[in-house]
């Protein structure tokens, strides 16, 4: 094994492991009112256009009968709304409701203390924190555009002040 399998193996294998830790280690979702499946999807809403069921299926590479599934839930709660297309298309599109983007603000504001704790506990400076959000913006932009997905900001520069 080269030293580039060696270094891929192993940033694989701690990218298993964020995925399968980050949110169940944050803290219970207690106080959290949606699925996370509605989390993701108001979260994609929120940052751009209204889209129709098929651009959604596109965006997180799933069939579109989960999407009508899981939008359809989201439709009888009243997190989001259909509407016509703005710029004149036949199909439908979606776009959250303010009770939809006031239980994503909700929500996300447990998710981001879940996350200080977890950063707490690595004891890493705001500057290292930058510097992993940083990292993993270009990651996500990088596997926005190989993809060819559709979500506004992946791989935007984010440069603020490193805050935890």
């Amino acid at each position: 094994m080269n030293e580039r399998e060696r270094r891929l193996g192993e940033l694989e294998k701690e990218l298993t492991l964020l995925s399968r830790h980050f949110l169940t280690s944050r803290g219970s979702r207690i106080g959290q009112t949606l699925e996370r499946s509605a989390y993701v999807l108001l979260t994609r809403l929120e940052s751009g256009e209204p889209l129709s069921l098929k651009e959604l299926a596109h965006t997180f590479q799933v069939d579109v009968s989960t999407i009508n599934r899981q939008v359809g839930a989201m439709l009888k709660h009243g997190l989001v709304e259909r509407i016509p297309d703005p710029d004149g298309g036949i199909a439908r599109k979606f776009r959250p409701t303010a009770l939809g983007l006031e239980r994503l603000r909700a929500d996300r504001a447990i998710g981001i203390e879940g996350t200080g704790r977890l950063i707490d506990a690595t004891g890493w400076t705001p500057e290292t924190t930058q510097t992993f959000l940083a990292l993993l913006v270009q990651l996500n932009g990088g596997i926005t555009e190989l993809e060819g997905l559709s979500w506004p900001d992946a791989g935007r520069d984010r440069t603020e002040p490193g805050t935890p």
